[in-house]
């Protein structure tokens, strides 16, 4: 396993749950409670019967407003094109914004299909199905 778990900021802990809650059903995870730990409040996803890699979004801790890193990306698999599409679909009814439309992108290789957003908060995340990989 590469990941623990990757974590974003938010400004708006309702509303991010809210997205994220819309833009990852499609993709097959799910929220699980956060046990509180003296942190910033956070909510978090994993895939159903996995303790890891787990994805969160938190209030940040310092207290200054959150802020999308330049470059940074999240990337999340999809299980077909057409949950590529649903997910893509919640993020827009959900206060994302289209950073590029679902659809072939064959210069990452065959059978790679993805969409590109930007969550309520501006982080870039991406949803691809990978065609070209067998899952593991």
């Amino acid at each position: 396993m590469l990941f623990s778990h990757v974590t974003v900021g938010c400004s708006d802990l309702s509303r991010a749950a809210a997205f994220y809650d819309a833009v990852l059903a499609p993709l097959g995870l799910i929220r699980r409670p956060v046990t509180p730990d003296g942190g910033p409040d956070a909510a978090c996803w994993i895939a159903p019967g996995q303790t890891l890699p787990r994805f969160y979004v938190y209030i940040p801790l310092d207290g200054e407003p959150a802020s999308a890193g330049n470059g940074s990306m999240v990337a999340f698999c999809a299980p077909s094109p057409q949950a590529v599409h649903a997910a893509h679909e919640a993020a827009l009814r959900h206060g994302g914004r289209d950073e590029g439309a679902p659809g072939p992108r064959p210069r990452y290789g065959q059978g790679y299909y993805g969409a590109y957003l930007r969550d309520p908060d501006g982080n870039k995340i991406h949803v691809v199905h990978r065609g070209d990989i067998a899952p593991s």
